[in-house]
């Protein structure tokens, strides 16, 4: 597919709505019911959950903590276990708070989820990279746990949040950073990363793609070709990841749900975190980039891996 295609713009493009009616000391009721009777009822509890906006999520966490004297958190934790609990946590805590604890997550222990980080820092825009550097800011940022430090230079950029948000294009502008690039990668014996993650990181969604079209133009191949053919680990996978989501979001949101539910087993843990954190942006999008990627649909795939 070439570079210079556009794609849908996330937005309100989400399966999960504000519910009309909404009444938060009726939902606890019935929240309280399923956890404090006999055996935990978690029909109700997945119910009540996946069918109220975040916001009106947060509402019934506070009319739950009024009401019980316990957090719906602990109670959940509780009542709940494995997959079921990860997902239902996850549907309580606020956008930017979960972005945080996924890559806190991905940092902890032996071992770094690159992916993992790779996936956020790439999809996410500048407002939501910014709204989780306020709530990560709480304590003291440090990606000191990745070891290349490309990889770690090009996740500290995304961190900052400073990509330009203006929607102009400048198109000799475009035509000096592909040939930039390509001086840096093609057209010369090595390759200067840092003039890839400066660019791919700092300019805006509309100048980039207007680059990326530049750059066809003088190299014959796409960017994404030549990072590949010059580039390899973890900075490879993080710049091809930026540059499929200035093409399309969704589309590569798609994939990644793809890979998370081939061969064997399922990483719930990629499908729990992408299907939560765009079921109020762009999910059904996603969904329509995954029928026209595989041939079938989001749905049955989810269904078929459980």
């Amino acid at each position: 597919m070439d570079e210079c295609c556009c794609s849908p713009q996330p937005g309100e493009r989400g399966t999960i709505r504000p519910k009309a009616g909404f009444d938060a000391a009726e939902d606890v009721d019935a929240l309280k019911d399923a956890i404090e009777g006999l055996g935990t009822k978690e029909n109700i509890l997945i119910d009540v959950l996946t069918q109220r906006s975040n916001a009106q999520r947060q509402l019934i966490c506070e009319a739950y903590q009024e009401a019980t004297g316990r957090t719906l958190l602990e109670d959940l934790k509780g009542d709940t276990d494995g997959n079921l609990q990860d997902l239902l946590v996850a549907l309580i805590t606020p956008p930017a708070a979960y972005d945080c604890h996924e890559v806190m997550k991905a940092m902890d222990g032996i071992g770094t989820d690159n992916s993992a980080l790779i996936e956020i820092f790439a999809s996410r825009s500048t407002q939501q990279i910014q709204a989780l550097r306020e709530v990560y800011l709480k304590g003291e940022p440090s990606f000191s746990g990745v070891s290349a430090p490309d990889f770690r230079l090009t996740l500290c950029f995304r961190f900052q949040g400073q990509r330009d948000e203006s929607t102009t294009v400048d198109t000799e502008k475009a035509k000096e950073d592909a040939m930039a690039l390509y001086e840096a990668g093609e057209n010369k014996w090595g390759t200067d990363e840092s003039k890839f993650i400066q660019i791919l990181c700092q300019r805006s969604i509309p100048q980039l793609r207007q680059t990326f079209v530049e750059y066809k133009n003088i190299s014959g191949k796409t960017l994404q070709q030549s990072i590949e053919g010059e580039m390899s680990g973890d900075l490879e996978e993080l710049l091809v990841a930026i540059v499929k989501c200035v093409k399309n979001v969704p589309a590569y949101l798609a994939e990644r749900l793809y890979h998370s539910m081939k061969g064997g087993g399922t990483d719930e843990a990629t499908l729990n975190r992408i299907m939560v954190s765009r079921s109020e942006i762009d999910l059904l999008d996603i969904r329509a980039e995954f029928k026209k990627l595989y041939e079938y649909s989001l749905l049955s795939a989810i269904e078929v891996s459980f």
